[in-house]
């Protein structure tokens, strides 16, 4: 069935609609990625938006279920070149039509997908509007006009679990899967209360993997009912929307300063820079993709790295306690901070990869030896 996607801008595009046949609205961003189109798909950090992939060709080895990053895909839509009509992998249980279409998610082809990537660098992420209905391009521009930004949004509440839950798998092997593995009773082992704020699985197999007793907890959960817990250190995850208005998490992390180790990745770096009293703003049209140089300013160091965020943290406010520890190359926007007093860090690109390199893998290993400098 022809579509097209009418941008707040009054920009469209004419093409093929796949997956669910329907009407999806959102914002529109791109990710570079050449492969990994599962972990894009299921990262509950998209959650509001609708996905360009700048890679011409899409689907090519199908979907399992090894690889999904959550339960299921929270984006509002996925925009591709080319949709590949026969996958090949052994791995492989059912087609990405097939899958979009199971979780009622609407797939856009057919169109110039890097000149529409242009148009974002040049104009910004901006609302959308994917439709069927071709008669009256005009009408959909105007609502496209008039659907809310990001700013201001609190997404966290529609990917967060329900209920806490404990964490024990680990990496997946060719012949037996995912492993699962016990810490307890183990001398070496850290229990880490993890805030789930969008949380991508393979944050906790790393976590899981490198000797932590992994805790899973809603966004919302006070910060003196994870102190009753006694954690040795807690993470902070990565989640949809704008930081600033996750209120509720800003002042459980600012409660959690100076009590406990913290780790924070993306939207966990945007929050805990919040509770320290800094401020983050809006980026042009975000970084979303597994080739961001970003540069560690303590060992001098270039690593390429996997990034999937629309706001940053402003490197002009917070307080002296607060430094910078990386910048990324391309903007020179913030991409980690750490406190001088406390053990408390975080980074704004995500070590566990997935899709991605994994040259900052280290990074869980260094909390594991800040909560064990702690204890």
């Amino acid at each position: 069935m022809e579509g097209i996607l009418a941008l707040a801008d009054g920009k469209t595009f004419r093409g093929t609609l796949f997956g669910a046949i329907g009407e999806a609205e959102g914002e529109v961003v791109f990710n570079t990625s050449m492969s990994g189109y599962q972990e894009v798909l299921t990262d509950p950090s998209y959650c509001g938006q609708m996905v360009v992939m700048t890679y011409p060709l899409i689907g090519n080895y199908g979907v399992n279920p090894e690889d999904f990053e959550s339960d299921r895909p929270y984006l509002s839509a996925f925009i591709i070149k080319e949709l590949s009509g026969i996958p090949s992998s052994w791995r492989s249980r059912e087609t990405l039509d097939e899958f979009l279409k199971k979780h009622n998610v609407v797939g856009f082809q057919g169109i110039d997908t890097r000149a529409l990537t242009r148009h974002i660098r040049d104009q910004g992420a901006q609302q959308a509007i994917i439709s069927h209905d071709l008669s009256n391009p005009k009408s959909l521009i105007e609502r496209a006009e008039k659907s809310p930004s990001m700013e201001g949004k609190d997404l966290v509440q529609q990917v967060t679990c329900k209920e806490p839950y404990e964490w024990n798998e680990g990496d997946w092997d060719l012949h037996t899967g995912y492993s699962q593995i016990s810490h307890n009773g183990h001398k070496e082992s850290f229990f880490v209360v993890a805030y789930d704020f969008g949380i991508k699985r393979n944050i906790l197999r790393r976590l899981t993997q490198t000797g932590c007793k992994v805790k899973v907890v809603p966004a919302t959960t006070p910060a003196s009912a994870v102190l009753e817990m006694k954690p040795d250190g807690v993470f902070l995850s990565n989640g949809p929307g704008d930081p600033a208005a996750v209120s509720y998490a800003i002042q459980n992390v600012r409660d959690l300063v100076g009590k406990v180790p913290i780790f924070g990745i993306c939207l966990g770096h945007q929050i805990l820079n919040l509770a320290l009293g800094g401020k983050t703003y809006k980026l042009r049209f975000g970084h979303h993709g597994g080739n961001q140089p970003v540069m560690d300013l303590d060992r001098r160091k270039v690593e390429i790295t996997s990034q999937n965020h629309g706001f940053a943290v402003d490197d002009k406010t917070g307080n002296d306690d607060v430094e910078i520890t990386c910048i990324n190359l391309n903007d020179q926007t913030v991409e980690g901070i750490r406190h001088k007093k406390h053990p408390v860090s975080s980074v704004q690109y995500h070590p566990e990869a997935s899709p991605g390199p994994q040259d900052s893998s280290y990074l869980f290993q260094e909390f594991v030896n800040l909560m064990k400098g702690n204890r």
